[in-house]
């Protein structure tokens, strides 16, 4: 099958399917400790923010690479694994905006 040639069946078997436990950053409250938590919000600037202009652009993919590493590792541990998925996401999320502007150049 080529592109030209899909039918709309085909199109449906691989329409990505919504993630009915995604919720829109810019839904949520201000307070939310996943997007937005308020230990990292004092001052002028947002803490991520600081620490994206201290680094390189490969060096905040790795910081921000780890970061999803580290949500997804512990998930099982800490008694909020939604909570830990959902900032396992926000630092992936991240990543690939970070990847779209800049992306990895092929070996």
């Amino acid at each position: 099958m080529t592109i030209n040639k899909a039918t709309p069946q085909d199109w449906d078997r691989v329409r990505i399917k919504p993630n009915p436990d995604y919720v829109d950053p810019y839904d949520m409250p201000p307070n939310d400790p996943v997007n937005s938590p308020s230990h990292y919000n004092s001052g002028d600037i947002e803490c991520i923010d600081a620490i994206q202009a201290s680094m390189s652009v490969e060096a905040f993919k790795g910081y921000l690479k780890g970061n999803v590493e580290k949500y997804v590792w512990r998930m099982s541990y800490k008694g909020r694994p939604v909570e830990d998925l959902r900032k396992a996401r926000f630092y992936l999320d991240r990543l690939i905006g970070i990847e779209v502007k800049n992306p990895t150049p092929k070996p």
